[in-house]
């Protein structure tokens, strides 16, 4: 029931966007439009969905009763895991397909560079780097802005009162 909270959740997606970014930027690889924006679209899902978590929790601790700051501080607690663990595994599942390095089942060697990496490593590149930039900064930038937002809204909520009050 907030028109400001999406915003905090889009704002994510942005920070997952310069994670890509950055991450195509080190390993030098171009920005293709087919498998790129795949990796980004995929991306947005997970960070979209780490940025609901917490802000849900959050308003549910506060709902509770508790004050802003302490929903803001134990949802993150309680959150941590979850979102660490989701972005983990993703990224170490990706690692061998965006480092290019595959297993030949049928000889069962390594083959380093194959076919199937130059089609979907620049996919794994962006959702290995633009996952973890985007979640460092969704556990740190997340709460900060739902306190932002929080603090404006009582300033709001505070000056209309005084101004009923006046009249």
């Amino acid at each position: 029931n907030s028109i400001a909270l999406p915003f905090v959740v889009l704002t994510s997606v942005v920070l997952s966007l310069i994670g890509v970014l950055i991450g195509l930027l080190v390993t030098a690889t171009p920005f293709g439009i087919m498998m790129t924006g795949i990796g980004v679209i995929s991306l947005a899902g997970v960070v979209v969905n780490n940025a609901i978590v917490l802000i849900d929790y959050t308003l549910r601790l506060r709902a509770d009763g508790m004050g802003d700051r302490a929903a803001i501080v134990e949802a993150a607690r309680t959150r941590f895991r979850p979102v660490i663990m989701t972005a983990i595994t993703t990224i170490l599942g990706l690692i061998p397909l965006a480092t290019g390095v595959s297993l030949d089942f049928f000889t069962l060697s390594l083959e380093i560079g194959g076919r199937s990496s130059e089609w979907w490593g620049p996919m794994a590149k962006a959702v290995v780097f633009g996952l973890a930039f985007a979640t460092v900064l969704t556990l740190i930038i997340v709460p900060v802005m739902v306190k932002i937002i929080w603090a404006m809204g009582d300033r709001f909520g505070n000056r209309r009162a005084q101004d009923v009050e006046v009249a």
